[in-house]
């Protein structure tokens, strides 16, 4: 196969990526792009408390998916109580939930590595920082 010149292998070409997370991987691994800027000013901004919530839920729904296990059990509920705290709070992120959500992520890494839903949310909770 040639690239887009004629000759040589194909090639991949990536432009400009900003604020953005994808994976790039072989067997049973789903890739993913979140983007979370705009323009102007909303794109130092960073993600919203609503944004933070939507991919907390979307990897409460992919676990449903999962084999039941401890892990997944112990997972769901840090993610209930982080949905839970974040819909009390509105548009407020408390300093600590994003350290405790990454704290749990890490922790059940290999039972949520192949999901791409971890991936959106571990992008999101780079951009809190800490």
């Amino acid at each position: 196969m040639a690239n887009s010149e004629g000759a040589g292998p194909p090639s991949v070409r990536i432009g400009d990526v900003r604020a953005s997370a994808f994976s790039i991987g072989g067997t049973d691994v789903s890739n993913s792009t979140v983007n979370h800027g705009g323009s102007g000013a909303d794109a130092d901004a960073g993600p919203t408390a609503q944004e933070l919530l939507e991919a907390v839920r979307d990897l409460r729904a992919a676990l449903v998916r999962l084999p039941r296990s401890d892990g997944r059990t112990a997972l769901d509920g840090e993610l209930d109580s982080a949905a839970e705290e974040l819909e009390a709070e509105g548009e407020r992120v408390r300093p600590a939930l994003p350290a405790r959500l990454r704290a749990a992520l890490e922790r059940w890494a290999p039972l949520v590595e192949s999901v791409s839903a971890a991936t959106a949310l571990a992008a999101l909770l780079t951009s809190f920082g800490g």
